[in-house]
This record gives C-alpha cells, sequence and structure tokens, in this order.
C-alpha cells in the first residue's frame, strides 16, 4: 500500500517530436512543458477517468471509473468481481486518463503505475473523504447519504485502488499549441 506522502516534483520534460515546439504554429514558437502543479489541479478537478487494464490473456480492457486525487495518489475502486479487479490481480500495471474530447483546447493526462488494493482503515478514511467531498453534489441522496459508497468501501465490498504515478504524459492542446510532456516520478 502507498504511503502517504506529498506529491513530490517529478522531473519534467518537453518531448518536442509531439508538441508545437517542432513544427511552429503562429504563436507556438516558445511552447513549453506544462508544469506539474497545473496537471495536479486537472487530476484534481476531474470528474470521469478511464482505467486501462491488461486481461491475462493479454487483451486490453478500459472502462470509466470515479477517481479522487488524494496526497500525490490517485484513487478509485471497482467491484471485487468486475473485470478490472481480477485484471489488477493478476498484473497491477495499468494506465489512468482523463481529458477532454475538443482538438483545440485541455489538457489530457496519463498516469501510469502499479495499483495498489488500500487496505489501512484510517487511509481508507481519508480517500472516502476525498471521493465524497468530489462527487458529493452528484451521488448524494436528498438523504444526504453518499449512494453507501463509502460504507461499501469500508465493508470491503468494493476494493479500493491506489495509483502512486510512476510516469504520467500530458498533452496540451490550447489556441492550436500543441505540447507533449513526460513527469518521470
Amino acid at each position: 500500500m502507498p504511503e502517504q506522502r506529498p506529491a513530490h516534483h517529478p522531473t519534467t520534460e518537453l518531448d518536442s517530436r509531439y508538441s508545437s515546439a517542432l513544427n511552429p504554429r503562429p504563436g507556438a514558437g516558445d511552447v513549453t512543458a506544462t508544469e506539474w502543479a497545473e496537471a495536479q489541479r486537472h487530476l484534481e478537478a476531474a470528474e470521469i477517468f478511464w482505467v486501462s487494464t491488461v486481461r491475462p490473456d493479454g487483451r486490453l480492457h478500459v472502462t470509466p471509473v470515479i477517481a479522487a486525487w488524494h496526497d500525490g495518489v490517485l484513487y478509485f475502486s471497482t467491484g471485487r468481481e468486475e473485470q478490472k479487479a481480477k485484471n489488477l490481480a493478476h498484473d497491477a500495471h495499468c494506465a489512468v486518463t482523463t481529458g477532454g474530447n475538443a482538438l483545440g483546447k485541455g489538457l489530457d493526462l496519463v498516469v501510469e503505475g502499479e495499483a495498489e488494493p488500500v487496505t489501512d482503515p484510517a487511509l481508507l478514511e481519508e480517500v472516502i473523504a476525498a471521493h465524497e467531498t468530489k462527487y458529493g453534489p452528484h451521488i448524494t441522496s436528498p438523504e444526504g447519504t453518499f449512494h453507501e459508497l463509502g460504507d461499501s468501501f469500508r465493508r470491503g465490498d468494493a476494493v479500493v485502488f491506489a495509483v502512486p504515478p510512476a510516469t504520467a504524459y500530458g498533452f496540451g492542446r490550447e489556441g492550436g499549441v500543441f505540447s507533449h510532456t513526460r513527469w518521470v516520478f
């Protein structure tokens, strides 16, 4: 299980092969790498993520999830019998992505790492609080119950996974300026 730790600063590099730096467009000659702090703001604000895992036979499995960025780690959950849980039990490597669908604006992010089940009760409560703070307005019932998501985490009905980033990528698209940033942890 990942230790709680503040997000540290990874090495940051701009890959000019896939950025406007190599093929400048008007106003894009001085494109720079996206700062990690900006990427973290996007991870904190994003509501939908896509988890990519590998089945035991090598086929890919991709599915949408909700996730919370907390203390430098990305957390998501799934049912114990769902395909992604089975895949992660076989191979913990995964990629978690988020971003937009517009070609001329936005920042797409890919976080690669190894998913680790969260078993520490104190950390689990922090993760529940992070999810409730982020998603409460969307999935809280009129009675104020967080659709029992927190309780399912506590009971172990759902597996909560932590994905500490090993490598992350950012693909920026603002006003025709394209950037490709890589962060290594």
